[in-house]
């Protein structure tokens, strides 16, 4: 089970990177028909460059090891896997991405790659395998998703495909912090970008096979092991298939291409090493997803309880100046960003690497042409918004000032991240924005669950009469 990767963390800022990021684009992969090596090429729409990438996989990978049960880095079997993967990684084309290595106690046949370099195996994987070259053909099949850059290109698909707003690069900045808060959610929704197309998974297999061939594994082993799998398959098949589709054929894909490398005896599939880690790990009892998930909701439920206990704000304020704003909070509370970001303000026990339960954020657009009224900005601006968060609902917006400026308010209501007796608790948002002279827009979102919304909307109500902008 991979986790639920920032659904909601700074959700409400899932506005299109169309305009913010420089140029990029994907790779692809063709085969030299006088050299049998696949070069790896620029093509199709990918919006984040390489270095955004490691920066984007940092984030996502904290939170993974928040999430799931990952073997301490001593761990020997940890070191193993460490090496192995960095033996492939080291005749890896492209970019010089900056891999680690991971090992999940988990029972089920998985593994998965986070852009930029993190790769996550779990430990019923390395059970399963009958041989270091087939374990070998998993990782090298992730480290070659990452090369494609497959998983930012999903996001920078999705992205242009449904969401109508640019968040304003020159006013919030195009820092790291700014990015990933931007990036949040689309990393998230089940991890549903890190399941890849057909399309994707043959260019896995074709560039997986190849670093295979160049550490000294014999590609075929990537082949024996998916096939295996499949013969596992049915409707309890493994997870790896699920999130990895078969893309049609793949050992008769993986022959063509290997036929054409230069003849070479690839000697044994098997190391001691191999051997006795795989002793190791059957001495092991892994966790079900099922257990795994357990422990995640039991993760955010003591959240919930710290949370209610932590979240009242003191009596005192402190200033926040922004390049762009100025604003009060209270002095209890922190500040997540940075003077030329998005920021968000809450109580540390209200926000999590995956979570906004309460708080204040504050970032920034620039309508599209044609629908820069302050008010068709905030309708689209809040469509947004329930497009990324199902179960939202929008209130009709509401005319009001801000900083002595026309502003629109609007209330949003939908599931809040925070459980109790096992039941999602109601939220309660409103949405508040205001324009700028050149035409961009300051908006605000107060957030909180229903039950605390009424405590809370004092300060808020504080915080926005003390808004300023620059």
């Amino acid at each position: 089970m991979k986790p639920n990767l920032s659904r909601r963390f700074l959700a409400y800022l899932l506005i299109a990177a169309i305009g913010v990021f420089p140029g990029c684009t994907s790779r692809r992969i063709n085969q030299n028909p006088q050299t049998g090596r696949f070069d790896v090429s620029q093509g199709g729409y990918n919006v984040f460059s390489p270095e955004q990438e490691v920066q984007i996989g940092k984030q996502a990978a904290q939170e993974a090891m928040q999430q799931l049960p990952v073997l301490p880095e001593n761990s020997p079997i940890t070191d193993y896997v460490q090496q192995l993967g960095q033996r492939l990684a080291s005749v890896s084309p492209g970019p010089d991405y900056p891999y680690q290595f991971h090992v999940v106690n988990q029972k089920e046949i998985n593994a998965f790659a986070l852009p930029g370099g993190p790769i996550f195996v779990n430990l019923g994987t390395i059970q399963s395998a009958d041989d270091e070259g087939e374990l070998a053909g998993v990782m090298a099949h992730e480290i070659a998703h990452i090369v494609l850059r497959h998983a930012t290109s999903n996001i920078s698909k999705q992205q242009a495909a449904q969401v109508p707003l640019a968040i304003l690069g020159g006013l919030l900045g195009q820092g790291t912090g700014a990015q990933l808060a931007r990036l949040g959610i689309s990393l998230g929704a089940n991890s549903i970008f890190l399941k890849y197309s057909r399309d994707a998974e043959r260019e896995a297999d074709l560039l997986g096979a190849q670093i295979m061939y160049d550490a000294g594994f014999n590609p075929y082993s990537m082949v024996e092991f998916f096939d295996e799998l499949e013969q596992q398959g049915g409707p309890g098949g493994p997870q790896f298939l699920s999130d990895h589709p078969n893309p049609g054929n793949r050992e008769r894909d993986v022959a063509e291409a290997v036929a054409k490398f230069p003849k070479k005896n690839f000697g044994r599939k098997d190391s001691p090493q191999f051997e006795r880690i795989k002793q190791l790990a059957a001495k092991m009892k892994p966790l079900t997803a099922e257990q795994v998930a357990q422990r995640q909701r039991e993760q955010q439920a003591r959240m919930a309880r710290a949370a209610q206990e932590q979240i009242q704000p003191s009596g005192q304020f402190q200033p926040l100046n922004h390049n762009a704003f100025a604003i009060a909070y209270p002095s209890n509370w922190q500040v997540f960003g940075d003077a030329n970001s998005t920021v968000t303000i809450a109580p540390p026990a209200g926000v999590s690497q995956s979570a906004i339960a309460y708080g204040v954020v504050i970032s920034g657009f620039r309508p599209q042409p044609g629908r820069d009224s302050l008010e068709i900005a905030t309708q689209d601006l809040a469509t947004t918004i329930a497009r990324a968060n199902p179960g939202m609902s929008v209130q009709g917006a509401q005319r009001t000032t801000v900083s002595g400026l026309p502003a629109m308010s609007v209330v949003m209501t939908g599931p809040s991240p925070l459980t109790a007796g096992g039941q999602t608790v109601a939220e309660r948002d409103t949405l508040v924005t205001v324009q700028r002279q050149d035409g961009s827009v300051l908006f605000l979102i107060f957030i909180a669950p229903e039950p605390d919304m009424d405590v809370l909307s004092q300060t808020y109500s504080a915080m926005l009469r003390s808004f300023q902008i620059k």
